[in-house]
């Protein structure tokens, strides 16, 4: 936080507060309009009251209007919330917490946007966004993308856009199925990611989770070594990271897999690896997907995971992931992060 910002702060913390309150219920409004004020009391985590009083001030300044199907931005709206996002950023001390944590993981770059995922549902979505912004940065030097799936993956995909196509990207989807939650497999994310992009797909068309004997059989398939071949070739990946205790769960692990997870002492998964608080894997499925040394040999990578909740699973995926790597996550999971390592004493 800059000098000014911090003596304002100081002088008038409610002003902070009530900045921040009104910059994310615009921000929520951009982010899901139209939107009626129950459902961004939901996605806000405030109540319908506060919402009602709040929205009421932005629709007379003209930075929001409401219609039938909702409140939507206006383009007032849309330029006060571009103008304010490096001085909130300053103001909320993220841009402070970014380069804190980049040190920290000791990485390429992260990314922080404001709040917490876990209480409020619009956070995810901002993720997605500033994870898309950054991915079509990428477009014309890493046209092969490999993609995993998850909510937060679907959550970039809908915040992908493209003003051109570009017809050379290919994505590639790193997993198999997962379960019957079909719209956050890694398949129908690609095609999304293809589809906004005006790019190709490839998709792994395998269940996620196979047995030893399938696994072998499998693995000798002329499409199965064609999508290796291609992990080998990707230029970009870009992925999630998961709780381990409830990816087991997503997996429909058994028994005996499970009791080897907890045994284990996993917290975070990644492209179907268990890894402990020590960043050691202590558990991997056996899968025709994405391999976690073929990650590591990729140009560029770019994770993607927010929530305090997910806070210990980043770290033990970040201390073997690759230097090049750039974390797209929330000021939740970013804090509780350092916290972590602080009381880990450092890395």
């Amino acid at each position: 936080m800059d000098a000014l910002s911090s003596a304002q702060n100081k002088l008038l913390p409610e002003m902070s507060e009530l900045l921040k309150k009104r910059y994310q219920i615009l921000q929520s409004i951009n982010q899901e309009q139209p939107i009626g004020r129950r459902t961004l009391s939901e996605f806000s985590g405030m109540t319908e009251r506060d919402i009602r009083k709040e929205t009421d001030l932005l629709r007379d300044q003209r930075l929001i209007e409401m219609k039938t199907a909702g409140m939507v931005i206006t383009s007032q709206g849309e330029e006060v919330l571009d103008s304010l996002k490096s001085f909130m950023h300053k103001l909320t001390g993220i841009a402070d917490l970014a380069e804190r944590l980049k040190e920290r993981l000791g990485i390429s770059d992260v990314i922080v946007v404001p709040l917490d995922s876990d209480k409020a549902v619009s956070v995810k979505n901002q993720i997605g966004k500033e994870a898309a912004r950054l991915l079509e940065s990428y477009f014309t030097d890493q046209p092969k993308v490999a993609v995993t799936g998850g909510s937060t993956m679907a959550a970039i995909a809908k915040e992908l856009k493209s003003e051109k196509p570009y017809p050379a990207l290919k994505f590639i989807a790193a997993r198999g199925g997962l379960g019957e939650d079909v719209l956050h497999q890694a398949n129908t994310i690609a095609s999304a990611f293809a589809e906004k992009t005006g790019g190709a797909f490839k998709t792994l068309y395998l269940p996620d989770h196979l047995s030893e004997e399938a696994y072998t059989m499998m693995m000798k398939e002329p499409l199965i070594r064609e999508m290796m071949d291609l992990y080998e070739q990707t230029d970009l990946v870009v992925h999630g990271i998961g709780n381990a205790k409830e990816m087991a769960v997503r997996r429909q692990s058994t028994t005996e897999e499970v009791a080897q997870i907890n045994e284990g002492g996993a917290v975070g998964e990644a492209f179907g690896y268990y890894f402990d608080a020590d960043g050691n894997v202590v558990y991997r499925i056996r899968s025709a997907g994405i391999q976690l040394e073929q990650v590591q040999k990729a140009p560029a990578i770019i994770a993607v995971a927010g929530g305090q909740s997910k806070a210990m699973a980043i770290l033990s995926y970040f201390k073997n992931a690759p230097q090049r790597t750039v974390l797209v996550t929330d000021e939740g999971a970013a804090r509780e992060i350092l916290e972590l390592t602080e009381n880990l004493g450092g890395n």
